[in-house]
């Protein structure tokens, strides 16, 4: 593994550290453990050149039972149809609309229950878990 890809591996861990999203626990029996995995994108500039890599963690959610280990899902996200609206709305109106990306918007979310993952592979500490 590259260096590069390594440190942005770590600043994705330190980001979850940041903003207190889990705490390392023993492994507890009778308790579903979801595996993770990470996913590597490259983003890039206008000609094509690397601008800098992105490393995210993701669950294995298909490892989950649905009345087991969930009984919902939710992903917050804007239908085109309502963008289109607020843009036509901000252009009646002649305010100005910035876009902004929101790096880890989705650990601001409440869950009701406990979670328990799999430590990120590579970044494993004895034989504790993740919640």
């Amino acid at each position: 593994m590259e260096p590069d890809w390594i440190t942005t591996m770590q600043e994705e861990l330190e980001e979850f550290k940041r903003n207190k999203v889990w705490q390392l626990v023993p492994k507890i029996k009778g308790h579903t453990i979801v595996g993770t995995r990470w996913v590597y994108k490259n983003k890039l500039d206008e000609s094509g050149a690397v601008v800098r890599n992105k490393a995210k963690l993701v669950a294995k959610g298909c490892s989950q039972l649905e009345g087991i280990d969930y009984d919902e899902t939710y992903a917050p996200v804007a239908r085109m149809e309502a963008i289109r609206i607020f843009l036509a709305y901000a252009a009646h109106k002649n305010i100005k609309v910035h876009q902004m990306n929101v790096k880890s918007a989705f650990l601001n979310g409440e869950l009701k229950e406990d979670v328990y993952l799999q430590q990120p592979p590579g970044f494993e500490i004895s034989s504790t878990t993740v919640i």
